[in-house]
């Protein structure tokens, strides 16, 4: 195995009772690489990311990471190495906005110890790099569906790990947050050479900052690689039924959706 590959998928199956997911699914992800998992509603891209944060499981198949299979890790370890972004956030308790960024530090916090300095100072900066610090004692319940969700991005980068994984984590932000918490994810690949998979529906913000595209419909993954290759007219005719032109800017490919 490489030694930048990080998981490994093999021959994966999955299903809700008889509705079938994901047959033998297979593929591999690179340590470094921002990743963009694109496809219809109903194409499986929460389900994937359930998977590879281990809070799912496979019927047959495997996925390791770091040439372990995945369920051998239990969570605490886990989530020394993979934090998650959800879509929708909720929680039972009232705490304010650090103690749930604090929350992120707690895999590398032993147990009945107290945060660090290092921890706090973690804590401190990334409040800092979301622009949340004078949120910081406000209780989440009261906060914005936005300001929420900036919080739990700022809590999945306090945790420090080497993966970041978002499920439609920025469909709630306007589009000022969405290019701010995208531009520190990007910066964060190519400088910390973290791996990013992130499930996202807009397709011109995708490949504006996604190095590569895993394309998921009916069970399949139907293409992968980078972007540029990826993202053809033709793809977004099979995948998506809509007929547009992929043209190039500044790079990257941006999708001119045919509206008549």
């Amino acid at each position: 195995m490489s030694i930048d590959q990080l998981f490994n998928v093999k021959n994966g199956t999955f299903s809700y009772g008889r509705e079938i997911v994901f047959t033998n699914l297979s593929f591999h992800l690179r340590q470094g690489v921002f990743y963009g998992l694109i496809g219809p509603n109903g194409s499986g891209k929460s389900t994937l990311i359930d998977l590879l944060m281990g809070t799912k499981i496979l019927h047959s198949g495997s996925i390791s990471f770091r040439s372990r299979v995945l369920q051998k890790y239990n969570r605490r370890e886990l989530a020394r190495h993979l934090a998650l972004v959800p879509q929708h956030f909720v929680i039972g308790f009232d705490f304010n906005v650090y103690d749930i960024v604090m929350m992120g530090r707690h895999p590398h916090i032993p147990r009945f110890s107290s945060p660090a300095a290092h921890d706090l100072a973690i804590v401190d900066a990334v409040l800092s790099l979301l622009d949340i610090q004078h949120l910081q004692d406000r209780p989440v319940a009261h906060l914005s569906g936005g300001e929420k969700q900036r919080v739990i991005v700022a809590r999945a980068l306090a945790q420090e790990t080497e993966v970041v994984m978002l499920d439609e984590a920025t469909s709630s932000l306007d589009i000022e947050h969405t290019l701010e918490i995208m531009r520190i994810l990007r910066k964060k690949v190519k400088g910390s050479k973290i791996t990013v998979i992130a499930a996202i529906h807009d397709l011109n913000l995708a490949s504006a900052f996604c190095d590569e595209f895993l394309v998921l419909k009916d069970g399949s993954l139907r293409d992968a690689g980078p972007v540029t290759d990826v993202l053809t007219q033709e793809l977004l005719h099979d995948v998506f039924s809509v007929n547009a032109t992929v043209l190039h800017h500044k790079g990257y490919p941006a999708i001119e959706f045919d509206m008549r």
